[in-house]
């Protein structure tokens, strides 16, 4: 994985989703997906659940469900807060989150007051350097 293919203006978790701040939206709206490399190790998608708006979800509480035809995965929301939109098109369109993991494949979005430079998270660099060590 190569820096420059990780989008700055997001927070990564051990578990590969990202947290972005959601720009022309309610103060505390955060986007929420899986990275480009959890998308590529499960493959192509089949499935994708997202949660229904007005679901509170804690920081590292299961809140969506992607299935490829290897596998059925949870994904973990990085922050606490209420759900207030889920990622319509991916019912029809699963493949979204294969084809553009970091922009039309986002999967909920959160109202939170969490901050996204939270320690937790790690910044572009820090997901790449996490990246390459996780391959050795």
């Amino acid at each position: 994985m190569i820096l420059k293919d990780i989008p700055n203006d997001l927070r990564f978790t051990k578990s590969h989703e990202w947290v972005r701040m959601v720009q022309d939206a309610p103060n505390g709206a955060v986007e929420i997906g899986i990275s480009e490399h959890a998308q590529s190790a499960l493959g192509d998608l089949v499935f994708v659940e997202v949660p229904e708006a007005g679901r509170n979800l804690k920081a590292g509480e299961a809140g969506a469900v992607v299935e490829s035809v290897k596998a059925a995965s949870d994904v973990y929301s990085p922050v606490s807060g209420k759900v207030i939109a889920g990622n319509g098109e991916l019912a029809a369109q699963p493949e979204l989150v294969n084809q553009d993991p970091y922009g039309k494949g986002w999967l909920f979005r959160v109202q939170t007051n969490s901050p996204v430079d939270a320690p937790a998270l790690m910044n572009a660099a820090e997901y790449a350097q996490y990246l390459a060590e996780e391959a050795n």
